[in-house]
């Protein structure tokens, strides 16, 4: 069975600008590991339609799904709704049943759901909303492209409202080892190794510690007894490797 792929539009100016340090990423990728679903790309757009636009057509066309953050807030730069209903070609609208979670949300605390915080309830046609247990203003799902909020505690409850629908495939296991050489020294080995273990992916991440190099390697792949023989290969090559 292959894997599905992912990928991951970043929306906003703000990131663009260094202004917010995006986390969201990060937890995304984790979080698709455990399920056994691939991601293979990441974008980054600022806050312009046909930019949006664009990037969703291409990303959607790739991957089994794309996941967006950012941009589906009350303010008039909040436009990601828009981009994705004019990706696909339909109209958008307030929902009744999103004015509703709306409403409910506001008249429980105390403030007016005005225009501006109407804008949240404007979701392309035929799309399925998704559950937000933070701050009640839903993302939504079309075809297969999920849309989230950019407020890494709302985007990571909207992920766990989101995943629970999609299969997956077989998780990733991985291993790992730490040597104390620069990667000039063990890059032919490592090239060896991964043409011995084609279905595994082997990373080389290097580092320089008190003026010394060295790198962790990382093994993954979906069957553990091929990870673990590849460990072995790898400790017999560099015996002062530690895990």
């Amino acid at each position: 069975m292959t894997n599905p792929t992912a990928a991951m539009l970043v929306i906003g100016d703000e990131i663009l600008s260094g202004r917010t340090r995006d986390s969201n990423m990060h937890f995304l990728a984790r979080q698709l590991t455990e399920r056994g679903i691939m991601l293979g790309e990441v974008r980054i757009v600022s806050d312009d339609r046909e930019r949006i636009v664009a990037a969703l057509n291409d990303l959607r066309a790739g991957h089994d799904h794309v996941f967006t953050s950012g941009g589906i807030g009350p303010t008039h730069d909040d436009i990601t709704a828009d981009a994705v209903a004019a990706a696909f070609g339909v109209g958008l609208d307030i929902r009744e049943d999103a004015r509703a979670i709306l409403a409910e949300h506001y008249t429980r605390t105390g403030l007016e759901l005005n225009a501006a915080r109407l804008r949240m309830a404007r979701i392309p046609e035929g799309a399925d909303l998704i559950e937000n247990p933070v701050s009640a203003a839903p993302g939504f799902t079309l075809g297969n492209v999920h849309v989230m909020a950019g407020v890494p505690a709302v985007f990571e409850a909207m992920v766990a409202s989101v995943l629970p629908r999609i299969a997956g495939g077989q998780a990733l296991y991985s291993q790992s080892l730490t040597i104390q050489r620069g990667e000039g020294e063990i890059a032919a080995d490592l090239a060896t190794l991964a043409a011995e273990y084609p279905a595994l992916s082997i990373g080389c991440y290097p580092f320089q510690r008190d003026g010394a190099f060295g790198a962790t390697v990382v093994v993954r792949g979906v069957e553990k007894s091929a990870v673990d023989s590849a460990l072995l290969r790898l400790s017999a090559l560099f015996p002062e490797a530690t895990a």
